[in-house]
C-alpha cells in the first residue's frame, strides 16, 4: 500500500468522498457505475452495514469496502454472516494494494466483531487470495449462486457448513 495512506473506519463525514471513490472506480470498468453508491448509502441508513473502512491519505480517500450484514441459515440454523459490497479504489490508485489492504482490514474486524462467515459476488480470480471459495458458497441458496459467489469462514479452522441459504440485505433487493 502506498505509503502516506491509512486504513480507518469510515465517519459520517466521509459520506460525500466515498461515494466520489464509488463512482470514480466504477465508471471505469466496463460495466460502469450501477449504483454502487446509493447501495452504500441504503445499507448505512438501514442499519445493515457492519465494517465500513476507507484508506485515507492526508484527508483525501483513495478507497473504500464496506461489509453489511446477511441473513445466513447453516445447517438448520442462524449463522452471523457478512457480504463484501462494493470495494472501491480510485483509477489512480488501482493496483497498488489498497484494495487488498482494506478486504484485509475489513476480515480483520469481522473476526474481532464475531462474525463466522463472509460473502462475495466476484471475480473468481481475485477473491479466493483471501480465502472465498465457490466450493463453500455452492452449499448455499441464494439469488446470487454461481460461479462468481464464493464464501469463506471467519475462522479458518471452523468445519464448513453441510449447507443453507444466504441472503444479502434487503438493500440489494431494492437497488434492483
Amino acid at each position: 500500500m502506498p505509503d502516506g495512506l491509512v486504513i480507518r473506519a469510515a465517519r459520517a463525514e466521509d459520506a460525500d468522498a466515498i461515494d466520489a471513490v464509488i463512482r470514480a472506480a466504477f465508471s471505469a470498468t466496463p460495466a460502469g457505475h450501477q449504483g454502487e453508491g446509493e447501495l452504500v448509502r441504503m445499507l448505512e441508513a438501514d442499519g445493515d452495514a457492519l465494517v465500513s473502512l476507507v484508506a485515507d491519505g492526508d484527508g483525501v480517500i483513495a478507497g473504500h469496502v464496506l461489509f453489511s450484514r446477511m441473513a445466513v441459515e447453516a445447517d438448520g440454523r442462524a449463522m452471523s454472516a457478512a457480504g463484501l459490497a462494493p470495494v472501491s479504489v480510485v483509477p489512480d490508485h488501482q493496483g497498488r494494494g489498497i484494495g487488498a489492504a482494506l478486504i484485509r482490514a475489513g476480515l480483520d474486524a469481522l473476526r474481532e466483531g464475531g462474525i463466522a462467515m463472509s460473502f462475495v459476488l466476484g471475480h473468481a480470480d481475485y477473491y479466493p487470495r483471501f480465502g472465498y471459495s465457490p466450493d463453500l458458497a455452492a452449499r448455499f441458496v441464494s439469488p446470487f449462486s454461481g460461479p462468481h459467489f464464493m464464501a469463506m469462514m471467519l475462522d479458518s479452522a471452523a468445519e464448513w457448513p453441510q449447507g443453507g441459504r444466504a441472503d444479502y440485505a434487503p438493500a440489494f433487493d431494492r437497488l434492483g
